[in-house]
């Protein structure tokens, strides 16, 4: 029999309160604190911490502070140059994972941990954890709410205030509560990027701010 540990990766149901699993938690939250703490001036400090405090962290990655997550980000698996901005909840339970070139808006919730439906078992107090993946270069606008277990494709933009609690698949645009596709990514956005605002191409079309 699996124990309470190791279910937090299972999708099994689990006491997330026991001993073993909280004081490690806990270790994770205090480094979180800590990152909570720095000055915005402090980059560099800011950038080893997150090394420290991530799962996985590509080049470039940048969060905002204050930053919130269950386990301090252990559970977070962010590609390169992922940005989010303030505010950004991360219920990592279990895995999150991010691609690179990926933007979160302020007030973002990502949750892979859930509670059953019954009754009797939330009151014994068990959880389930399902993993969520986010697709390369994507938008997840100002507070979306992405589900436990939800898998979002490439180059998505989900509208700000969604909240997504089915698949997304690649190349759309999907809004709403509950959120879905509204259009795909297409030709209007290689012309349009706000409005009647046009894309100046030959200005953009060298740059490389990398």
């Amino acid at each position: 029999m699996s124990t309470m540990k190791e279910r937090l990766h299972t999708g099994e149901l689990y006491f997330p309160m026991g001993e073993e699993i909280m004081k490690e938690q806990m270790a994770y939250q205090d480094l979180l604190c800590e990152y909570n703490m720095t000055k915005p001036s402090e980059v560099e400090k800011r950038a080893e911490m997150l090394k420290k405090m991530l799962g996985d962290c590509g080049e470039g990655v940048y969060i905002e502070a204050p930053f919130y997550s269950n386990f301090g980000g252990h559970n977070c698996h962010f590609g390169k140059m992922v940005y989010a901005n303030y505010h950004l909840t991360c219920v990592d339970d279990t895995h999150i994972y991010i691609g690179d070139y990926t933007m979160l808006g302020p007030n973002v919730t990502i949750a892979t941990a859930g509670h059953p439906i019954l009754p009797e078992l939330r009151e014994k107090g068990l959880q389930y954890n399902m993993p969520v993946h986010i697709g390369r270069n994507c938008w997840i606008g100002a507070g979306a709410i992405i589900m436990p277990g939800i898998t979002i494709g490439d180059n998505v933009v989900i509208g700000a205030g969604s909240i997504v609690t089915k698949d997304i698949p690649s190349n759309v645009v999907a809004v709403g509560n509950p959120c879905r596709v509204m259009r795909e990514v297409g030709e209007h956005d290689r012309k349009y990027y706000f409005r009647d605002r046009e894309i100046n191409h030959e200005e953009w079309k060298d740059w490389a701010n990398l």
